[in-house]
């Protein structure tokens, strides 16, 4: 899909894409799944709001995207904590001035996890994660609800990332599937609540195993600095890089991850006129796995 989406950009000016005139806020769109979520959403003529904790990311992100758009501004980097309410309200307020007074699109996509076994994990962990993937979205989209609660006939939508984890659960991940399992239940919601007046759609995507610094090998180093300024390891510990087709991935159909680039373009075709009547629906995002 990535490559019919790249297809479909070249053959399109900003000023015709799919996104054409939209605006949209990207949380954790410094890097992965949401910097390529970013970069797509340009592609297809809409103004993308950067919107990560790490700021040096956040500006190279929305730098490149400026850079390949032939001269127009269609990226701004908005860097803060999510984690913060004062950021929440400043980054609405940004994005709404950007957009010369309307938001269309908001993807919560920003994230991190902080594993441990049901009996092992604190509280902290416990909180820092439900905080991070189901209170910043609920804020967020609270915030913003001015520019979504509008009767215009304009598109509008949320999309909300979860996990195969919140749908199926998952060993040492019981703080992440809560979470997760909890966007779901907000979709639905948001969906039943604004989308009779207002038109407003929400979705969710559940990812399976993407291949971003969250799956890959713990050995490797990744870490976020949490709450207090805990250096929290990323990945998965013991993983090993697999070749194609490698029983590893036995489990998966297409017997591969995906890519960030075909998540993100999952993202862009639900966000796009192309699913305009689909709503309140949770898109599995796995390469065929739990189906």
């Amino acid at each position: 899909m990535a490559d019919r989406i790249s297809q479909i950009s070249s053959h399109l000016s900003p000023s015709g894409g799919l996104l054409s005139g939209q605006v949209a806020i990207i949380t954790g769109s410094g890097q992965g799944i949401g910097a390529e979520a970013a970069r797509l959403f340009a592609q297809e003529g809409c103004r993308v709001i950067v919107a990560d904790i790490d700021a040096s990311k956040s500006m190279s992100v929305a730098s490149a995207i400026n850079s390949s758009a032939g001269g127009e501004t269609l990226a701004l980097a908005v860097p803060g904590d999510i984690l913060n309410d004062d950021y929440i309200n400043d980054l609405v307020k940004k994005a709404a001035d950007f957009g010369d007074g309307k938001i269309n699109i908001i993807v919560n996509n920003a994230g991190y996890t902080w594993d441990g076994v049901i009996h092992k994990m604190t509280d902290k962990q416990l909180s820092t994660i439900i905080s991070l993937h189901s209170l910043a979205p609920f804020k967020l989209i609270r915030a913003a609800s001015p520019y979504f609660r509008v009767k215009d006939s304009r598109p509008r939508c949320i999309i909300n990332i979860s996990s195969t984890s919140g749908i199926h659960g998952n060993a040492g991940q019981a703080n992440y599937a809560i979470a997760k399992a909890g966007v779901v239940g907000l979709t639905k919601t948001i969906a039943k609540e604004w989308g009779p007046a207002f038109g407003v759609r929400a979705n969710t995507i559940a990812f399976g195993h993407i291949a971003t610094r969250l799956t890959q090998a713990k050995e490797k180093g990744a870490f976020v600095t949490g709450p207090g300024g805990e250096k929290i390891a990323l990945g998965i510990p013991g993983a090993k890089e697999q070749p194609t087709g490698s029983d590893v991935y036995a489990d998966i159909p297409l017997r591969r991850p995906g890519t960030a680039t075909e998540a993100a373009s999952s993202i862009l075709a639900v966000a796009s006129p192309l699913f305009g009547y689909v709503s309140g629906q949770t898109i599995m995002v796995t390469g065929g796995r739990n189906m």
